[in-house]
């Protein structure tokens, strides 16, 4: 009881401090225009956005570009972890695959996935398929990369233990090389869903497909600053929820690992 009543305080005391930042962030924010440090054109009023937030999420239109967003961004992820959990795994279970790969890997990453939209556009056009393009190369690599090194980092004597007990590819897939690149893929994972969100309202700034992004740009455009500080205090929001989800899931799932047993005894 008194374990868990310590565990209770320190997550309220980090809610507070959380809220009481937020509150500093957004009274300094409506002091800055108040003051006249920052002409109100440029950085509009807390309070402008705020009624202006609170307008759109009245309106239908509103929604159905924000779940335009979402679903990009979720078919983009969800092909990217898919594609990089089984080609990782192939790559992380051969020594010869992993060194042969390792120079196309490292020329490959780095490539900024916004280049790429010239080519996706000529591929695809304006659709859907151009943003995911981007959206899946980008995520592709947060998870391809971490689930090679999860399963490399398999204990040898544990590998040839599991060998010696007669334990076959699956059972050694299942027992022993899954419980070791687990953490890794939650990291990967909680990462490439970031990557994934920003990549997904930049193809639509870029491209035009409609959703977010889009409507930042059409503010952009026509000198419309409050909207423009609204939408993308949407995409702040946006990418805060999806942070603490899969942080709760990656706590979850990892809830025998010793990284987070230690995090919570903190």
């Amino acid at each position: 009881m008194r374990v868990l009543s310590t565990r209770r305080l320190r997550a309220l005391r980090k809610a507070l401090l959380g809220v009481v930042g937020l509150a500093g962030f957004l009274v300094v924010w409506q002091l800055i225009p108040t003051l006249g440090l920052i002409n109100s054109q440029y950085l509009p009023y807390v309070t402008d956005v705020a009624a202006r937030l609170f307008e759109e999420s009245l309106d239908l239109a509103f929604w159905r570009r924000l779940g335009s967003t979402m679903t990009s961004w979720a078919i983009g992820l969800a092909v990217a972890t898919f594609a990089a959990v089984v080609l990782g795994t192939i790559v992380g279970l051969v020594p010869f695959l992993r060194r042969a790969t390792h120079t196309m890997v490292e020329f490959l990453r780095p490539i900024p996935s916004v280049a790429l939209i010239p080519l996706a556009v000529l591929m695809f056009g304006i659709q859907m398929q151009a943003a995911l393009v981007i959206i899946i190369y980008a995520s592709f690599w947060q998870v391809f990369v971490q689930v090679i090194y999860g399963v490399a980092d398999v204990d040898a004597v544990a590998r040839d233990t599991a060998r010696s007990f007669g334990l076959t590819r699956r059972e050694q897939l299942t027992h022993l090389v899954l419980p070791t690149a687990l953490p890794y893929l939650m990291t990967g994972l909680r990462l490439a869903a970031a990557v994934a969100l920003i990549l997904a309202i930049t193809a639509e700034m870029v491209i035009g497909n409609p959703g977010l992004g889009r409507m930042i740009e059409l503010s952009r455009s026509a000198g419309d600053s409050v909207g423009l500080y609204a939408f993308v205090v949407v995409t702040g929001l946006l990418g805060l929820a999806v942070n603490l989800v899969f942080r709760f899931v990656e706590r979850r799932t990892l809830s025998w690992h010793q990284s987070v047993r230690g995090e919570e005894a903190r």
